[in-house]
């Protein structure tokens, strides 16, 4: 299917983005594992974390969804917990569909569980890398496999009993790091994982919260086996699905967006620090937390952007970023260098080929790197036919680019969005003031 997206010559107005996807999807699986009951307001209902909901339902795990009708943006969830002795083995392979989060997480929570499992999901997924997650999981001792020599899914799981381990990642993942910690809730001993540099930590301060034997001391996580309580958790607006107005805001030349309560954790806001950086005006106004978790009103302005050069520790919290980050470097004055980023290679798409090839179908100067590319601005983007390669970070990166494009821009493959942002096109054509 095709998306028209026509020239706007200005942009205004305030949008609630749509729940955390990456909150949603540890929510849920965190919930299931715990004693007692866990309600999620504001839950992202989307295709992927729908796999994770029918995933954990094959699994016993009884889970209600309440649409809370027009007019608002998130649904409420209650999960009643079975603790970890409470789930069963399920009766037919476990599809995740397109979603990373859930079969990583999920096989380090499958990893300690007396019963076998397979996981798979579709086309896209079953060629994403895996052995980044079976390594320390196998290291603990549990019976993992996956395809291509424990490379790629499907993965074959026999839970049993696993060992702490100390574990340092050779690259930096949440939810690596996040499967481990949850093997550590049913191994012996403590499992320690040492981050080379900062990452998103939704699981360790749901974990915390969840009453688990979990510390943090710099870098270092470490987790003791134990049960988790239910509890109440509000999940804020995600602050990936907020980057696409977040960009629009800064390379437009005539705009000015609010975003309202946006979540605002220190792993998750590096494309505040890129857009500051590059010159955009961006305001950040603290507002009451959505539990353990910061929350903001953001607003964006356009302003005089200039390139910059991106790389290093920066990649980790920009990663879903950067296709979006290299549309705004279209409109900075000289040579926007990102490095780094070869693990963009490995997303829904191949997000360094995929950003490079689309944004040159509209005119941009960008070049390809075996790590990331090269932008060259300001340039004045035109209309014209792109492809989203099945890829809802890609998708919407488009979507915003043709509002940019001088004429109309056709956007092939427009639904993927629904994977994390179902109603991004409806937010897209509501800041449309001109």
């Amino acid at each position: 299917m095709v998306y028209r997206v026509r020239t706007a010559r200005a942009i205004a107005g305030e949008i609630e983005p749509p729940g955390d996807k990456s909150i949603s999807h540890r929510a849920a699986m965190l919930g299931g594992l715990a004693q007692g009951v866990t309600t999620v307001e504001n839950f992202l209902h989307g295709a992927d974390t729908e796999a994770t909901i029918s995933c954990l339902r094959a699994l016993g795990v009884e889970i209600h969804v309440e649409d809370p009708g027009p007019g608002t943006r998130g649904f409420r969830i209650t999960i009643q917990g079975r603790g970890r002795e409470g789930f069963r083995e399920p009766e037919q392979v476990l599809d995740v569909r397109n979603s990373g989060t859930t079969i990583r997480m999920l096989s380090g929570a499958l990893a300690s569980l007396p019963f076998f499992s397979v996981l798979t999901g579709d086309d896209s997924l079953v060629r994403r890398p895996m052995h980044r997650v079976i390594d320390p999981l196998q290291h603990m001792g549990a019976d993992i496999r996956g395809r291509d020599e424990d490379r790629y899914p499907p993965l074959v799981i026999r839970g049993g009993k696993l060992r702490g381990i100390e574990y340092a990642p050779v690259v930096m993942s949440a939810q690596v790091k996040s499967a481990v910690l949850l093997a550590g809730l049913g191994a012996e001993g403590r499992t320690v994982v040492n981050r080379a540099s900062e990452s998103r930590d939704h699981t360790e301060r749901m974990l915390r919260a969840m009453g688990a034997d979990i510390s943090v001391d710099g870098n270092s996580v470490s987790i003791g086996p134990g049960p988790l309580r239910g509890l109440e958790i509000e999940a804020p607006g995600d602050v990936s699905s907020a980057a696409p107005w977040l960009a629009l805001g800064a390379a437009h030349p005539r705009a000015r967006i609010r975003l309202s309560r946006v979540g605002v954790n220190p792993g998750r806001i590096g494309i505040l620090h890129v857009l500051k950086s590059m010159g955009a005006e961006v305001t950040v106004e603290e507002q009451p937390s959505a539990g353990a978790e910061p929350v903001a009103d953001i607003t964006v302005e356009s302003g005089p952007l200039t390139a910059i050069s991106i790389g290093g520790e920066t990649i980790p919290n920009i990663i879903d970023e950067i296709p979006l980050i290299a549309l705004v470097a279209t409109q900075a004055e000289g040579e926007t260098e990102i490095r780094d980023a070869a693990e963009l290679r490995v997303k829904e798409s191949d997000r360094i080929s995929t950003t490079v090839g689309e944004l040159a179908r509209l005119g941009a100067d960008i070049e390809e790197l075996p790590d990331g590319m090269i932008i060259r601005g300001p340039t004045a983007l035109k209309g014209g036919v792109c492809e989203s390669h099945a890829d809802h970070r890609l998708a919407m990166t488009l979507g915003v680019a043709g509002l940019l494009a001088q004429g109309e821009t056709l956007v092939e493959g427009h639904e993927c969005v629904a994977v994390s942002y179902p109603g991004f096109w409806d937010d897209l054509e509501s800041l449309r003031a001109g």
